[in-house]
C-alpha cells in the first residue's frame, strides 16, 4: 500500500461553475498555456493509455522546461482525469496525479489534484519535490477555478 507520507495534495477550491464546464476546461489541453502555470503545455490523444507529454517551469533553471513523460490512466468526466508515470530501467520514478472533481450543485463543484509517489525512489522524490509540487498544485487549483468561473460569466 502506497505511503500517504508521499501524497502532495493541493487545496481544494470551491467553484462557482458546473462540473462539466471545469471538466472542459482541463481536457482543452491546447489552452493550458493560457492558464495554466504548473503545467504549462500538454500534449496528448486523451486516450487511456496513451502518453501525456506534460512541460512544467524547471524549478532548476527558470525560463527553461521540464518535459515529463506519463500515461493517461483514467478518464472519467466529468469528475476524475488522472495520468500515471511508471518505474522502468531508465528512471527508477513512478507516480500518480488525479485531478478531481466533485458537483455539489447544478452550477457549483469543488476541485483539487494529487500527486501520489510511487517505487523505490518515492521517498528522495517527495523530499526533493514535494514542497515544488505543492505550490504548483495550488496554483493550478486557483488558476482553474479562476478560468472556469470566467468562463461560466461570459457565458449567462
Amino acid at each position: 500500500m502506497p505511503e500517504e507520507k508521499n501524497l502532495v495534495r493541493s487545496l481544494t477550491v470551491d467553484i462557482a461553475a458546473p462540473a462539466e464546464l471545469v471538466w472542459s476546461v482541463l481536457v482543452d489541453l491546447a489552452r493550458y498555456p493560457e492558464w495554466n502555470p504548473f503545467t504549462v503545455k500538454v500534449e496528448s490523444s486523451l486516450r487511456l493509455g496513451e502518453p501525456v507529454n506534460l512541460y512544467l517551469p524547471d524549478p532548476a533553471r527558470p525560463g527553461e522546461r521540464v518535459h515529463v513523460v506519463e500515461q493517461l490512466a483514467s478518464f472519467e468526466p466529468p469528475r476524475l482525469l488522472a495520468w500515471e508515470m511508471h518505474a522502468s530501467a531508465d528512471n527508477p520514478d513512478a507516480a500518480r496525479r488525479e485531478q478531481i472533481i466533485e458537483a455539489t450543485g447544478a452550477d457549483s463543484c469543488r476541485y483539487h489534484t494529487t500527486d501520489l509517489f510511487l517505487g523505490p525512489t518515492a521517498d528522495q522524490v517527495m523530499a526533493l519535490h514535494g514542497p515544488w509540487v505543492k505550490q504548483g498544485f495550488d496554483a493550478v487549483a486557483l488558476a482553474v477555478k479562476a478560468r472556469a468561473e470566467a468562463l461560466f460569466a461570459a457565458s449567462r
